[in-house]
Formats: C-alpha cells, structure tokens, sequence
C-alpha cells in the first residue's frame, strides 16, 4: 500500500462527497465555495489515446471548477460525472462540468438518480412538523430527460432515438421503448429494452410478434402498462385476464352476467375491490340473506362505516354496535345504541369509559357521559379529576373550576332524577370543595386589596374544610391574615395548631418557634 495522491487545502471544509466511483470528490467549505478534486492521479502524456489521460480530458478539468454560494450538492448514483449543487435560491446541474439552465427552487436535495432529482422543503416542513405535506416533496426531470419527452411527443422516435443514441442512459432507452410499444413499433422497441437491458420488455416484445390481432396487441401493451380497465374496454377483459392468471377478476365479470350476488361479493372481497362491495350493498333489498356475510367482510378490514350500513339494512343493529366495539369506534357504538334504544347502552358506556380511562383520557370520559345524561357518572370522574389537581398543589383557581363543574353535572343529576342513598353524598356535599377554594382564594384576595379583618374571617370559615385544603396551608393563612389585622389572640390559636399537626415536618415546626 503507497500513497498515491495528496492534497493540501488552503480552507475548512464542512461538506464533502464522492461520486458514484469514487474518482472525484467535491468539497464545500464554510465560505460555501465548490470545489473539485480528482481521487485518481489524472493521466500523464504517455497514456493511451483511449486511457485515462483522455476520459479525464474529455471531463473537464477539475482544478479549475469552483462555484459560490453553494450550500447542498449531491451526485448522481448512477453517473460520476453528473450532480446537483445549490447556489443560493438556484438549483444547477452539471454534466462533465458543464452547467444547465438553473432551477429556481430552495430545497434540500435528497436523491439524484434516473435523471430525477428528488428535492425536499424542509423549511416549509419545519414550520408545522407534525403535519407534513406531500406536496414538500418535488421531483425535478434534468434536461436531457426533458428533451427526450419531448422529442418523442412533438417530433417523433426516429429523432428521439438518435438523440439518445448521442446522450445514452438506461433511463432514455426505458423511455423510448414504452413510447415504440405505444406504436407497437416492436423493431425500435426491442432494440431499446436490450440497451436498458429489460429482460421482461424483450420478453415481451417477443411474446406481441406472435400476436396476429392488432387488438390484442394493444391489449397486452395496456396489461404491460397497468391500464387493465383500458383493456376491458376493448372487449377483451376475459381473455386477458384468463391470460394474466387473474382468476378473481375474471369470475367477476361471470358473476355480473348471471347476478350471482353471493359469489360476486366473494370475489370483490378477494379482490380489495371495496368500492365495488359497497355499491352491491347497495343494490341489495332489505333484509338480504347475503347483507351480515358483507357486514362481517366490512368489520374485518376495518371499514366501520360500511359495515353498520350493511347491518341496519337486515335491521341488526346490535351486530352494528358490536362491529363498532370492535373498531373501537365508541362513539358510533353509543349512538346507534341510544338511537336504537338498547338496554346494553348503560355496560356500553361503562365499557368505553373505561376504554377512554385506560388511555388517560379522563376528561373525554365525562363529555361521553355527559352527552348520555350519565350527569353522576360525569360528577363522580369529574370530582376525582378535582382532587387530583388540588393534590399536585396547582393555580387553586383551576382547582376552583373543577370543582364548580363537578358540582354542576351533580346538580343536573340532581334534577333529572332523585339520588339514591349510595349516592346522596356525592350530590348533598357537590358544593364543599368549590365552597373551599373560593373563601381560599377570597381571604388571599381580601389580603392583597388590604381588608384585613375581612380577610381573618374568611379564613376562619376555612377551618371546616380541612378535608379539602390541607390544615397547613389553612392555618398558615390563617395566622398571616390575623398578623396582618393585629388579630395576635387568632393569630396565636393559628400558630400553636400548626406546631401540633402531625404533618409537619420537624425542621418547619422549628421555625415557627
């Protein structure tokens, strides 16, 4: 192993990349200079004409390349003397170091192959990342890809082959090999899919030599070119179905002439043809023998929609409200058993609550059971909601709030329906946590604005709440507003009732001596 080749940069470089052969490097500095370097040592005068010394010269010489302004290049991965580079809002592509006409674009490039450049918007994207659109992603066709569509669709193959034969790529001989068979000009077609070496086109070509009707020729040309419902337009559906061993979509058009409903929604459901199952739905009768078979076929590959359709026309609703479990769409599943007046609404509910609670979805749960009339079972989550937030001691005004809507939903249970004795605690006491937090919140308030004696009798009233406030924070406050009043007698009483809770940690109790 000798060190071959050396090269000395003036620059930091930030990007560098090699082409498809690993012949020549391009480097970006921070300055965003391209430049290019030779990987080989380019040949000497005594190489042959054909050698290396002449590939080099024919490429340009890279010593002497260098762009500003580029922030992104990439190489073609199929051609080492073809890339992409962007200088600015431009995008340039070179071939053999000659530039074509820019594109204006400010994307990132991603892929450069089959004379496609694949570029995305990556600031676009970034503004909103958690939806990205489609449409950020663009494809760009170079020149010769370009000249070459054109030649074929404006001036026609004979010059578009000599074209290609000046400026050859797999690419361009694919290109003018679909456009021959378009003709059924099998000669040039053949002649293109050896260059591009499609041993399936060839096949192909060979297989339409044999072929006597110009029709079924251009039936195979359409089956080569996925355009099968072309084909069933030229009366030749069958066949060439029989032919592509496509045995569902032949039974198909069988089953369409003999209305042999069963079948035929068989083979639409082999086929994924959906569309095609919801429209024999449609066209069924009521109460059709054949509509819970489609139901069932609906719920299996998750098309919810169309399965609670096929069942309410055999008048099965509760298939339809089990198919909706199933799918774990709850909300359909609770309105087609309220509208259907089924008794299993109440386990229903129950079911998909628990569903919702499972996923941490607590306040989803009391807006289902809300809009069910359920108000208790919406009080009782909503209460639990409530005490949840008062023990993570967050802004008592949210508390507050919690509180107020759990106590209302009580209060609509309240008047729709008497409360049971097991339940007549919840209801009877809906008001005591938000009574808690508003005369909690109002002393702190009445401190501020400087009513003190107002403000020590408001946090007197909170001492019948210690199972809702924690007694360190009512007596806490308790002693700040009698201090702040020169209520010292109260504010005392305050003081030694802290020092005796038995929450208190030693070092607080400390503190207050």
């Amino acid at each position: 192993m000798a060190l071959v080749l050396k090269y000395t940069l003036n620059y930091r470089a930030y990007h560098l990349s090699l082409n498809c052969n690993s012949s020549r490097l391009a480097v970006i500095d921070i300055a965003g200079v391209l430049t290019l370097l030779d990987v080989e040592p380019r040949g000497s005068a005594t190489d042959s004409p054909g050698g290396q010394g002449a590939a080099a010269a024919a490429t340009g010489d890279p010593s002497k390349f260098e762009r500003k302004d580029v922030w992104d290049m990439k190489w073609a991965n199929d051609n080492p003397d073809l890339f992409a580079m962007m200088e600015k809002t431009r995008m340039y592509v070179f071939r053999n170091l000659d530039p074509e006409e820019p594109i204006q674009t400010s994307g990132y490039i991603c892929n450069f192959e089959d004379l496609e450049i694949k570029s995305v918007l990556l600031d676009e994207i970034m503004k909103d990342p958690e939806r990205p659109n489609k449409d950020y992603l663009i494809n760009f066709e170079i020149r010769s890809l370009r000249d070459s569509r054109t030649l074929i669709e404006k001036v026609g193959i004979k010059d578009a082959s000599q074209f290609i034969e000046d400026n050859p790529h797999p690419r361009l001989w694919r290109l003018l090999a679909e456009a021959a068979l378009q003709q059924l000009d099998l000669k040039r077609a053949e002649q293109a899919f050896v260059h591009c070496r499609d041993y399936q086109g060839i096949e192909l070509v060979k297989r339409l030599a044999n072929l006597q009707s110009e029709a079924m020729k251009q039936a195979e040309v359409a089956a080569y070119f996925s355009r099968f419902e072309e084909a069933e337009r030229m009366d030749l559906a069958i066949s060439l179905r029989i032919k592509l061993g496509d045995w569902f979509r032949t039974a198909v058009q069988y089953y369409l002439r003999g209305r042999n409903q069963e079948r035929l929604a068989e083979c639409y459901y082999m086929l994924e043809d959906y569309d095609g199952l919801e429209r024999l739905t449609a066209s069924l009768p009521e109460n059709h023998k054949l509509l819970p078979d489609i139901g069932q076929m609906f719920v299996t590959v998750g098309m919810c929609e169309q399965a609670v359709s096929a069942y309410l026309r055999c008048n099965q609703p509760k298939a339809a409200v089990d198919a909706c479990v199933h799918l774990n769409q709850w909300n359909k599943a609770v309105e087609l058993a309220k509208n259907h007046n089924m008794k299993e609404i109440k386990s229903l509910l129950a079911k998909y609550a628990s569903h919702l609670l499972d996923k941490n979805k607590t306040l989803e749960a009391v807006e289902l059971y809300r809009k069910a009339h359920h108000f208790l079972d919406a009080a009782k989550l909503m209460f639990t909601i409530a005490d949840k937030e008062a023990k993570k001691r967050t802004k008592p005004l949210r508390v507050k709030k919690l509180y107020v809507l759990a106590a209302l939903l009580a209060n609509s249970h309240h008047e729709q329906e008497d409360a049971t004795p097991a339940d007549s605690r919840v209801v009877d006491n809906a008001w005591r946590g938000a009574q808690a937090y508003h005369f909690f919140l109002l002393a702190q308030r009445q401190l501020i604005d400087g009513y003190m004696e107002n403000a020590v009798q408001t946090a007197l009233h909170l001492r019948d709440y210690e199972d809702i406030i924690p007694a360190v924070e009512i007596y806490s406050l308790l002693a700040v507003c009698s201090a702040a009043s020169r209520a010292f007698a109260s504010c005392s009483r305050a003081f030694i009732k802290l020092e005796s809770l038995e929450s208190l940690e030693a070092e607080q109790r400390q503190l207050m001596r």
